[in-house]
């Protein structure tokens, strides 16, 4: 699929400017196996990059303007690189603002250059097609005039861009666009950004992705409303317990000894967080050793807990859970991304796959009347430079 993703972008390349690209880029979309809403409460995550990319092709045009062509929208705009960047009511061109915007504050000087881009990571299915968008656009221009900006500082700068847009969005999304590994999970430590990879081996389980076909318009409003609620906890905890200064400092008695001095949003959210916090140690420690079972009880606790306590899910994420749960070649399930739509992301006993996805849809259609839409997704590398 990939492939051919990657013939027709550096095609429309060619018609539209009459000659080749100069560097064709891939950045790849993520999964988190788990650890949600945590990147952004000094946790630990556990993404991959997957197999869904946006595919770009750039070449220098030796003026001072960027000509950008969204191939999928059919949309382009042009941008003086040398003038500051400002927003403007065409979202999708405020991520690539926002990146320019980085270039110039770092103090790194380009000149014009021609991009064109096209994507197969499912919009709104919670697979952070933005973070993609963001690396993949820096790490383009990074090649093409050679300003030796480090992977790190690429996702560091994607996540200050978004910042820019309006989602204050934590590191997890564009650490594991531009970072992941084949067959890698990556451990990321969202305080320090140290990290550590683990086997995704997931032994006799395929990664399906179930796209419950609907996006809630709570999800900017609530994200940022729980990061403030977040910040509230960590706040009391703090207060009545001088020694910590994170929630990767507490345990659960921390935040059960002072409910009585939060409100019951306040308390549950912190909750959550430590829990989940606690459960991707877990989780790296059942990979390692080959116990699946166990990850996938982690993942059916950690959707109990984004439903119930962080109240971030939906009905139809929900439905889709408790489908896994009954079904006896399904062992774990949650939902995955920030919440309110967006996909499931379901261990499914190899084999068993077309079965249990024809059930899914069926029952999900007959509930619902929504299309229940099926990824299949495989851990992969992260952004780099295509090579023909």
């Amino acid at each position: 699929m990939n492939e051919i993703l990657i013939k027709d972008t550096t095609s429309f390349y060619q018609k539209t400017f009459n000659k080749p690209a100069e560097k064709v880029i891939l950045s790849p979309g993520r999964i988190n196996i788990i650890g949600e809403h945590i990147d952004y409460n000094d946790g630990y995550v556990l993404p991959a990059a997957i197999d869904k990319i946006i595919c770009f092709a750039f070449e220098k045009n030796n003026t001072k303007t960027a000509n950008i062509h969204a191939i999928d929208l059919g949309e382009s705009f042009e941008i003086d690189v040398t003038a500051k960047p400002e927003l403007t009511d065409t979202v999708w061109t405020n991520y690539l603002r926002g990146v320019l915007n980085q270039v110039q504050l770092k103090g790194h000087s380009i000149e014009g250059f021609n991009c064109v881009f096209s994507s197969n990571i499912p919009s709104g299915s919670g697979l952070s097609s933005s973070a993609a968008l963001e690396c993949g656009f820096l790490y383009g221009i990074n090649e093409l005039f050679n300003l030796d900006i480090k992977p790190i500082d690429i996702a560091l700068m994607g996540q200050s861009a978004e910042h820019w847009v309006g989602i204050n969005c934590g590191i997890m999304d564009q650490f594991s666009s531009v970072m992941g590994l084949e067959n890698k999970v990556v451990k990321i430590d969202c305080k320090t950004l140290d990290y550590t990879y683990h086997e995704a081996n997931f032994v006799d389980y395929s990664l399906v992705l179930f796209d419950s076909n609907v996006k809630h318009s709570l999800f900017t409003s609530e994200y940022n409303t729980r990061r403030i609620e977040c910040g509230e906890g960590l706040d009391i905890i703090k207060a009545n317990y001088p020694e910590i200064k994170s929630f990767r400092d507490c345990n659960e008695s921390h935040v059960t000894s002072l409910k009585d001095k939060m409100t019951d949003n306040v308390y549950r959210r912190s909750l959550y967080v430590v829990k989940e916090i606690s459960r991707v140690i877990q989780a790296c420690e059942s990979l390692d050793k080959g116990d699946i079972l166990n990850l996938g009880k982690l993942m059916f606790e950690t959707h109990d807990g984004l439903s119930k306590d962080y109240e971030v899910s939906c009905e139809e994420l929900d439905y889709l859970v408790e489908l896994a749960k009954e079904e006896e070649n399904v062992i774990g399930s949650r939902l995955m991304g920030g919440g309110f739509g967006g996909c499931t992301i379901t261990l499914v006993r190899k084999g068993s796959e077309d079965a249990v996805k024809a059930k899914f849809s069926k029952l999900y259609s007959d509930k619902f009347g929504i299309e229940l839409k099926i990824h299949d997704v495989k851990v992969s590398n992260g952004t780099s430079l295509y090579k023909n």
